[in-house]
């Protein structure tokens, strides 16, 4: 199967059963806001790209649970993501999606299209309490009990795949118990992918990124009940008051890293440059216009960042597209075709 074969299954492969072919089938359930970015006065030396270079740049992003259900579960663990597009002052634009999990699940477009099929949601089998005892004496993890009215599970088929696939286990273990935050603006996002950029000096080196929030990562408390649709309404009653604002890091790679496979993180004590500051301030009442028409795309890129030759974030912008078409959204403008 081809790359754009692969790429087509995958939509197809990862819309559930309980989402809605009409919207994205993952990140389904979101939020919109407006905001801007500002550089720190040494980003430009490390790329050149126009929103490193000026005083501000007008910022489109959009918050989002991982699922792909189409009802709002806010208080069950899973990934968030964090699109943000910033528009350039040329009228172009560029975008950075990260997710709440510092890696990915597989390192190719074919394992990454056995996993989505692997991980596809089962109906819910919980635990006996004995069960979770013989597991743990066996240092395996037990399932978690189900959430009220949670009927399929996002975990098990993940989980059994990871059991044949070291390459996953790592993804597959953080997604399982990463909880859930009492804000979207008190989480990190990771762009998890390899990029190149080009500095001032005409030097290029290889990168991720990642948002860290101003205000500290805070998750809900685990042992209470999990509430079902909060975050949207958390996250504009917090901006009508005051804005939010996330660090924008930058981890420099080094030899012996593993650039184009984002199932690897990279060992945190690389060198890291604060790239600036975003700050959210606004949620536009016009939701579809300004969130669910909207197409980003990890490909939309500007001059002085590249894409690596990770083939697993080649592979997502192809299917970003092709979501994107199907479900009638605002064509990605791309800059460079």
């Amino acid at each position: 199967m081809g790359e754009s074969g692969i790429a087509e299954k995958l939509v197809e492969v990862l819309h559930r059963p309980d989402g809605d072919r009409a919207l994205r089938p993952v990140h389904t359930i979101g939020i919109g806001a407006t905001g801007y970015f500002k550089p720190s006065p040494i980003a430009r030396n490390f790329c050149i790209a126009q929103h490193f270079r000026e005083k501000r740049t007008n910022v489109s992003v959009r918050f989002s649970n991982g699922s792909g259900a189409a009802t709002a579960h806010d208080g069950w663990s899973d990934v968030r993501g964090l699109a943000v597009r910033f528009h350039l002052s040329d009228g172009s634009d560029t975008d950075l999606i990260a997710m709440t999990l510092p890696e990915f699940f597989s390192p190719t477009p074919e394992d990454f299209l056995n996993f989505a099929e692997g991980a596809k949601p089962k109906p819910y089998k919980g635990e006996t309490p004995w069960q979770k005892i013989f597991n743990l004496l066996q240092v395996i993890l037990p399932k978690r009990d189900p959430y009220p009215g949670e009927t399929i599970s996002p975990d098990e088929g993940a989980i059994e795949f990871a059991d044949q696939n070291p390459h996953a286990q790592l993804a597959v273990l953080d997604a399982a118990e990463i909880g859930a935050p009492v804000s979207y603006v008190r989480e990190s996002y990771h762009a998890v992918h390899t990029f190149v950029v080009t500095g001032a000096d005409k030097t290029r080196r290889w990168v991720r990124f990642s948002w860290q929030p101003i205000a500290g990562v805070l998750k809900t408390n685990p042992n209470l009940p999990p509430v079902d649709d909060y975050l949207r309404q958390e996250l504009k009653g917090r901006l009508a008051s005051e804005p939010a604002r996330f660090s924008l890091m930058m981890a420099v790679g080094e030899v012996g890293d593993d650039f184009n496979n984002s199932s690897r993180p990279w060992p945190p004590h690389r060198k890291r440059i604060m790239m600036g500051t975003l700050t959210v301030n606004a949620v536009p009442e016009d939701q579809i216009e300004h969130s669910e028409k909207l197409s980003f795309n990890p490909g939309l890129l500007t001059e002085g960042i590249e894409t690596s030759e990770d083939p697993v974030l080649k592979i997502r912008i192809d299917s970003y597209k092709i979501s994107s078409e199907r479900r009638s959204a605002t064509p990605c403008p791309f800059s460079q075709g």
